[in-house]
């Protein structure tokens, strides 16, 4: 038989001395509000300490893998949402060392690891997870987070009570103050996202990928038990063959073990480089056809439906496209702030919905490509940054008198990632150091930007730094001396794919109870990748040259010979157009009065400007758009 497997949502308090006799009701009603997360079953356990909580979707038969599980004893209880992969090898360690097993479920191995390990249980473990582990004997709760950041997990203190969640509404359920943090506000117009561990609530803390959080004998201590290094000596003196064959076998081992499942799964293909890559791993492991996914737009440029097209054709998989349009963002963006808890300004998470809701008719498990850009160079921002290297030497009064003025008399276009686009993208973070030119490439509002949109009160009380993100992770991550390609991968791992990319993927996709598993993101592979010499990733402008060497022949010449598009919407002509009654509505100073966060001048000059057409002023709409939607639903 093949083993159990659930992914869902947990929820629970642990109090700092003792618990209340409320606190079960509370769990139960936190637990209400993600039955998204887990619609198929729910479980809880509590004692004088502690109170968990969690919703169950089934992948694999689960008749005795109900959670909360505990150890023989009852001495160690979990909870936990996620996947381990590497369990039935854990499993077998520990029927060695003694252990007895009552179920076939990936959660029992959690509690008797644990018993053998203590709290180096989580470096045995191999898989996405965020975990809530109760020690009934030392009085101890283990918070969890895998070491990616692909399963969430949130929490906040209030009376000597810690409380936590796989979502924040479930703590907003539970009483936490809904204020708004200053600067994790600011810092979401500067990146279009929130950056861990602040929250858009000042009360409301993310726990970082890759630690646990411990509460024993009334302390609370965050602990870090792993980052990715670089750069590492294993790849460093190897062929390039023999590199990309080290790519291979990992990554092919990644989607072995991710295809374990009872149910149908599918894939996520854009026709891309990493979504065709995860497609033909599985087209060698998988048995029987498989089901592919795409979603594409009526506005060419914007549009790889061929593409996909092209590679389902190639591994004859049965696939589904489907078309966005523009009317699709009026009717889901109020839906998706039900999911979002807070701002998040990628207006991919509404194509990234509609493709889950359309996998999930078929599948209850899909693949997806995320995490291969961070991994081997794939991303235009690094490109860019080569040639920011050349313009810094530049002398300044042309880059400021004489390029910037010309770049900023160029017409707007309503294509996708245009000269135009590109060019102001460009000289707009090109003065900066590599680390926040790579912030400012991705993101909305530049600090000028930041200055003319908020109101001079709420200015006032921010901190100096807008980019302070960066400083935290770089405490960790690759020193200056570095290779700078290193640098900007590690940061690009830290805060876009962690914070953006694989917030929307689980919001959007659990908001349609479909489960996303990751191969790239096998924290094995990325160790390995780490090592590897990013003159093989980005050699000259040659994007992810590796792993496209170890890809040839594998799919189609097309999919590695294509220019890169990139999971878009075509925002910026939809919002002159088709949504213009949309936006001024959402954006109109009465609505923005509400709150008077922002100088309502500005916004509507860049709303006239966008509409006139001399300015592309999508990636400052679009995050006021979302702003006032999430204000509007979660603060009122």
């Amino acid at each position: 038989m093949l083993p159990e497997h659930t992914m869902c949502g947990i929820c629970g308090i642990a109090g700092f001395e003792g618990l209340g006799p409320d606190a079960r009701d509370t769990v139960r009603a936190m637990n209400a509000t993600i039955v998204h997360r887990g619609p198929d079953d729910e479980g809880y356990y509590s004692d004088d300490r502690v109170s968990l909580g969690m919703r169950r979707l089934s992948i694999i038969d689960l008749d005795t893998g109900h959670q909360p599980l505990a150890n023989e004893t009852e001495t160690v209880w979990t909870v936990y949402n996620g996947e381990i992969f590497n369990f039935p090898v854990l499993r077998d360690e520990l029927r060695a060392r003694g252990h007895a097993f009552a179920t076939r479920s990936d959660t029992e191995v959690i509690v008797h690891l644990y018993e053998e390990h203590g709290l180096d249980f989580v470096h045995k473990l191999n898989g996405m997870f965020a975990i809530a582990l109760w020690d009934t004997a030392r009085r101890r709760l283990v918070l969890a987070r895998d070491r990616l950041g692909v399963k969430p997990l949130h929490y906040f203190v209030r009376d000597r009570k810690l409380f936590f969640a796989s979502e924040i509404k479930a703590l907003l359920e539970a009483g936490c103050p809904r204020d708004i943090d200053p600067e994790a506000l600011s810092q979401f117009f500067s990146f279009e996202y929130i950056p861990a561990p602040r929250s858009v609530f000042k009360a409301v803390s993310k726990l970082l990928p890759g630690h646990l959080l411990i509460l024993e004998d009334g302390r609370l201590e965050t602990r870090r038990y792993w980052d990715v290094r670089y750069p590492g000596g294993e790849a460093a003196d190897r062929s390039e063959e023999d590199i990309a064959e080290e790519i291979y076998r990992r990554l092919r081992e990644s989607v072995r073990i991710r295809l374990v499942s009872d149910v149908p799964l599918g894939v996520f293909l854009s026709g891309g480089i990493d979504s065709s890559a995860i497609t033909a791993m599985m087209s060698e492991a998988a048995s029987g056809r498989i089901q592919t996914y795409s979603i594409g737009f009526r506005e060419k440029s914007f549009n790889e439906l061929d593409r996909a097209r092209a590679v389902a054709d190639y591994f004859r998989t049965d696939h589904t496209p489907f078309v966005v349009e523009s009317s699709q963002v009026k009717e889901l963006v109020p839906v998706l702030m039900r999911f979002l808890d807070e701002p998040l300004a990628d207006a991919s998470v509404i194509p990234t919905f509609i493709i889950s809701r359309l996998a999930r008719k078929h599948v209850t498990v899909a693949l997806a490509g995320d995490g291969g850009d961070e991994l081997f160079g794939g991303y235009d921002t690094y490109k860019a940054a080569k040639v920011a290297a050349c313009y810094r030497k530049v002398p300044r009064f042309i880059r400021r008198g004489l390029v910037k003025p010309a770049v900023s008399l160029l017409p707007a276009s309503r294509k996708r990632l245009s000269f135009e686009f590109k060019a102001k993208k460009f000289v707009s973070g090109a003065e900066y150091p590599p680390e926040i030119s790579n912030v400012i490439w991705w993101g909305a509002y530049a600090p000028a930007d930041k200055e003319r949109l908020f109101h001079p009160d709420f200015q006032a009380s921010l901190g100096a730094d807008p980019y302070a993100p960066v400083a935290f992770h770089l405490l960790h991550g690759p020193g200056p001396e570095a290779d700078t390609l290193d640098r900007l991968a590690y940061l690009d791992l830290k805060l876009y794919l962690q914070d953006d990319l694989l917030v929307k993927v689980d919001r959007m996709s659990m908001a349609n109870s479909l489960e996303i598993r990751t191969p790239f993101l096998d924290y094995t592979l990325v160790e390995f990748a780490a090592t590897i010499p990013s003159r093989l990733k980005l050699r000259g402008f040659t994007s992810k040259y590796i792993l496209k060497k170890m890809l040839r022949g594998r799919v189609p010449d097309s999919v590695l010979d294509l220019k890169k598009i990139g999971f878009d919407i075509p925002l910026g002509p939809w919002l002159r157009d088709e949504l213009w009654d949309f936006t001024t509505d959402v954006l109109s100073p009465a609505g923005l009065a509400r709150h008077g966060l922002f100088q309502t001048a500005f916004v509507q000059k860049i709303l006239a400007e966008h509409k006139a057409g001399t300015h592309n002023h999508r990636q400052l709409l679009w995050p006021l758009i979302i702003f006032q939607f999430w204000h509007d639903h979660t603060i009122g």
